[in-house]
């Protein structure tokens, strides 16, 4: 099981760096194509339009057996991240980055399924969380160290290393994932089913606004730290090392909270506690020491929230569990969009570079009574 749990890790840590990644080497990538920063964003958001697109399509292979499904979505992964390290010109590398957002919902969604059925009895989502933790990994090491490398050398052996990282996850995949017989097939309209129920929109809820409200802040970081705490600029590549330690610890904790409680009621006092740090954030801007601590436990939360939620739709999306995971990764990605533009909002009015961070609040408020309606009146007593 902890080959094929590794496995899964690679495949989530090449997506990691894939999908964060391109935040800290665009001006290098938007000069090497001869295009301004600006519309090198567009390579942000071709990579959120492969994830949209991807992750429900997930529904037109649930026949498949699950070890065929992965390794597509792993070969998938180093083909967009290859031809995104050859790419010529701007449409090229835009092409190439929506065919490497299109196995990360579906990877994330079958994934999960994948690891519940490895792991013991009790254990599910601690086995999801190690194949999530893929991802926090990445925003430790990989993130920081695609950067470098981009710096140093180019932004295309950037990519190259992603692709490296999802052949090894193939390779893993092939040589240590057993054989899984595909899902009962309910039928087209059997996918969808679940979303009859009010618990996987709880869940969704859940996901978007309890990850929103660290988003709110996290967009704007840099400023926050470096105009406002008053770190010098080199001092953020060790700062967003200490933010993607938060989120591998929130999220091994949480995993492991979650199989000895309901995970629903560990996400929900997750949110409450969510509330609170982003406003301890907001207050205490200013202080060196304290930001640093704080940001940490937001990072924490961020993933704390995510991760549980993940093997938890699982469990709510009977008939339809490849789609529901997928969702998660959608309402993610979404809400990352949405929750940023509310930030970059209140900068806008003028409230400063910390203010984001109370903009969180509220949206952790509706995550944590989402939650808590899902953990009172939809949760069984094993969930």
């Amino acid at each position: 099981m902890k080959k094929a749990l590794a496995a899964l890790g690679f495949g989530t840590f090449a997506l990691g760096i894939a999908e964060f990644g391109m935040m800290g080497i665009l001006s290098d990538v938007a000069s090497g194509v001869g295009v301004s920063i600006v519309r090198g964003g567009h390579f942000i958001t071709a990579y959120s339009a492969g994830v949209a697109v991807g992750a429900p399509a997930l529904i037109f292979l649930r026949r498949w057996p699950l070890k065929r499904l992965m390794l597509l979505l792993a070969a998938l992964i180093t083909l967009g991240n290859l031809l995104a390290a050859l790419s010529p010109g701007y449409l090229s590398l835009l092409c190439s980055r929506f065919i490497s957002g299109l196995p990360h919902g579906a990877f994330f969604g079958a994934g999960a399924i994948v690891a519940e059925r490895l792991a013991p009895p009790g254990q599910q989502a601690k086995a999801v969380a190690v194949m999530v933790g893929g991802m926090t990994i990445a925003n430790v090491v990989g993130v920081p160290l695609g950067t470098f490398v981009a710096n140093a050398l180019s932004w295309r052996f950037t990519f190259g290393g992603v692709a490296l990282c999802g052949l090894t996850a193939l390779i893993g995949i092939r040589g240590w994932l057993p054989y899984l017989a595909p899902l009962p097939d309910t039928g087209l309209k059997g996918q969808f089913r679940f979303l009859r129920n009010p618990g996987p929109w709880l869940i969704y809820t859940g996901v978007f606004f309890g990850q929103g409200a660290v988003y709110c802040w996290l967009s704007y970081v840099d400023p926050a730290m470096t105009l406002v705490a008053g770190f010098p600029l080199p001092a953020m590549s060790w700062i967003m090392v200490v933010i993607g330690l938060g989120m591998v610890a929130g999220n091994a904790l949480a995993g492991a909270l979650a199989d000895r409680f309901k995970a629903s009621k560990v996400t929900m006092w997750i949110a409450v506690l969510t509330m609170f740090v982003m406003a301890a954030v907001w207050y205490f801007a200013a202080s060196k020491a304290i930001s640093v601590a704080l940001a940490f436990v937001a990072a924490a939360c961020l993933f704390g929230i995510g991760g549980p939620l993940q093997y938890l739709i699982v469990r709510y999306a009977k008939g339809g569990e490849m789609l529901g995971g997928a969702g998660i990764q959608i309402a993610f990605n979404v809400s990352n969009a949405v929750s940023s533009a509310v930030g970059g909002a209140v900068i806008q009015s003028g409230l400063g570079y910390s203010a984001p961070a109370l903009a969180g609040v509220p949206f952790a408020l509706i995550a944590a009574i989402a939650l808590c309606i899902l953990s009172a009146k939809y949760t069984p007593a094993n969930l």
